[in-house]
């Protein structure tokens, strides 16, 4: 009874209420909605669980689950601006989606950035609308006096949450850079944000993670949302089934089309389940526009070449990417410094490690990072797209918004860059924050005469990074930005624990401060996994800008909706997982709420 089961179990149920991605923001909404004793809500989630799987619940171990069988290993179409490279495009298949593999990182964006959806007429999520989510999904816990003073952290416990059930809290151990990293931004003229969950996340500080304090393990939607409700009895899991396709049917004289149910794969049978309800589709900002697509709602030259059948024609479905852009420039450590590729060279190593995290959660299997958004802000770039217009408008405004974010951790992140067997490595992270370019992902042209394109093919990722005037701006201010990152870890008290600067190899008669990293960005410059916007709230502008209201109902379907990451009309400068979670949080409350009308009024 809300238990892992079978599709004959879950089939045997009458559904209120279905959600399409048992991911972050998935396990979210059902958690709650199963919170009302006249609610009945299916879960599908086409990964299995893994609530046992220490390379995503050892936090020293991230990344560990990036190309395996929790991935879906998407990768982009040839990217024009970066020389026709193709680049990795990791999703989590595995219940609790994204929020499974990510890097644990927790903050959020800056206040502007949730008030920039409000004025684009999406009522209720400026930042003070938000606000409240953002606590009720976190149970924050604080560390002593004397970790503040040693980690030299800060926080406002007024903006945290005490009661949610995902657990942060800072980390017990950090990396070797951790302890330099203020004393060295702060030389080099940053300041400390002693209060970045506040709604200003510009300046040096150190992130909370989403990690459990009492077992030291990674905190996410599954273990956090869904396994201490999973007895209710009108909570049912269905794990390994992959979404066909919603059921739209035409009711009401008005003709109207309606989501009825969702066709569903499952060990190589299909079925269709039913709902009486609402259908919440929240399978992330790449399958979920996906899954409309499949369903019949989306632009309809695209719709014709796959062979779907269009219902609801909204070009909009798919268009809007927006994904944050990572650079990695590597260097050598003094090989004094333990990094993790120490641990997978030396198996004795890598056994004391674990064995030290078995019985004392301590050591350098809990090790995270630090984070610093700075303050580079780019040109404005000729536009007439209300979104870009509101972008530009924060720049030129008198308050700093931090345009790319500087982090650096004590491993060779570069997929361009092969560590050398005995040395250890450290990689600047720089990452572009608020990016002009835009793409797009969608279903693929059907590849045979008689079968259209089904949820096996893979979607056609297009992000455009670096493309026309704003994909320029992108580039110019990536470009720019590595000579302060290479700054940084040429300044003390940071430079002390670094031999030299390997990837970009640093020549010893150039001039660090003029050095033009253009074409090495083209050639190295990667997705940072945090896209957004392919299914954007539409605000004033309704299904002319968008494909979801601010209620996130889909535009010409009645009774469905999208609830993830894909609503966001503007990306935000901080690593997403939390703003997901209070995404997920409100729009919970509002499918409870129109149920709760619903109900009353029948």
């Amino acid at each position: 009874m809300g238990s892992l089961g079978e599709a004959n179990r879950f089939l045997s149920y009458s559904f209120t209420h279905i959600v399409v991605g048992g991911g972050t923001a998935g396990l979210v909404v059902a958690a709650r909605l199963s919170e009302d004793p006249t609610i009945t809500v299916g879960v599908l989630e086409a990964g299995p669980a893994a609530f046992d799987e220490p390379r995503i619940n050892v936090p020293g171990r991230l990344g560990e689950t990036l190309f395996t069988e929790y991935d879906w290993q998407f990768e982009t179409v040839p990217q024009a601006s970066l020389n026709d490279r193709k680049i990795p495009f990791n999703r989590g298949k595995v219940l609790g989606g994204s929020s499974a593999l990510n890097f644990m990182m927790w903050h959020r964006g800056d206040r502007e950035d949730y008030d920039s959806w409000e004025k684009l007429g999406n009522s209720g999520w400026g930042w003070d609308g938000i606000l409240p989510y953002f606590k009720k999904s976190e149970t924050f816990q604080a560390p002593d006096q004397a970790y503040q003073e040693r980690h030299d952290v800060h926080f406002d416990l007024d903006f945290h949450g005490t009661d949610g059930p995902l657990k942060t809290i800072y980390s017990s151990e950090y990396g070797a850079s951790q302890k330099y990293w203020h004393t060295t931004l702060k030389k080099l003229g940053v300041e400390k944000n002693q209060k970045h969950a506040s709604g200003s996340n510009v300046g040096t500080f150190t992130a909370p993670a989403g990690v459990d304090p009492k077992t030291q393990q990674r905190c996410y939607s599954a273990p956090a949302y869904y396994l201490p409700v999973s007895h209710r009895e009108n909570l049912i899991l269905l794990t390994e089934a992959t979404v066909r396709n919603v059921v739209l049917e035409k009711k009401g004289g008005n003709g109207e089309w309606v989501a009825t149910g969702v066709r569903l794969m499952h060990k190589a049978q299909e079925y269709t389940v039913s709902v009486s309800g609402e259908i919440i589709i929240s399978a992330g900002s790449i399958q979920s526009p996906q899954i409309l697509e499949l369903s019949g709602v989306g632009n309809p030259q695209i719709l014709d070449a796959s062979g779907v059948e269009t219902r609801v024609a909204n070009p909009n479905v798919g268009e809007n990417l927006q994904d944050h852009m990572i650079t990695m420039m590597v260097y050598e450590l003094d090989p004094s410094i333990s990094t993790p590729e120490a641990l997978r060279s030396d198996p004795s190593l890598a056994a004391a490690a674990d064995e030290e995290y078995r019985i004392s959660k301590t050591g350098p299997r809990t090790a995270k990072k630090s984070r610093l958004a700075g303050q580079l802000p780019p040109a404005d770039p000729a536009t007439t797209r209300r979104r870009d217009q509101l972008l530009s408008e924060r720049f030129s405004s008198s308050k700093q918004s931090g345009q790319i974010e500087f982090m650096f951790d004590v491993s060779n992140y570069s997929a361009y860059f092969a560590s050398e067997s005995g040395k250890r490595y450290g990689t600047m992270m720089q990452m572009l924050q608020y990016p002009f370019s835009a793409g797009s992902v969608h279903i693929p042209a059907s590849s045979a005469e008689n079968r259209a394109t089904n949820s096996d093919d893979k979607p056609v990722i297009n992000p455009r990074f670096c493309e026309g005037a704003g994909g320029q701006v992108d580039w110019l201010t990536m470009a720019a930005a590595q000579r302060f990152g290479h700054k940084i870890c040429s300044t003390s008290p940071m430079s002390d624990i670094i031999v030299r600067r390997v990837f970009p190899p640093l020549d010893d008669g150039r001039d660090p401060t003029t050095e033009d990293f253009g074409e090495w960005v083209r050639d190295t410059v990667v997705a940072d996994w945090h896209p957004v916007g392919t299914c954007a709230m539409g605000g004033h502008e309704g299904i002319k800008g968008g494909v979801v209201d601010d209620r996130l109902r889909v535009y010409g379907v009645k009774g469905l909706r999208v609830c993830d990451a894909s609503i966001m009309p503007l990306q935000i400068g901080a690593h997403l997982q939390a703003t997901v979670y209070a995404i997920g949080e409100k729009g919970a409350d509002m499918i409870k709420e129109d149920w709760e009308k619903r109900s009353s009024s029948t």
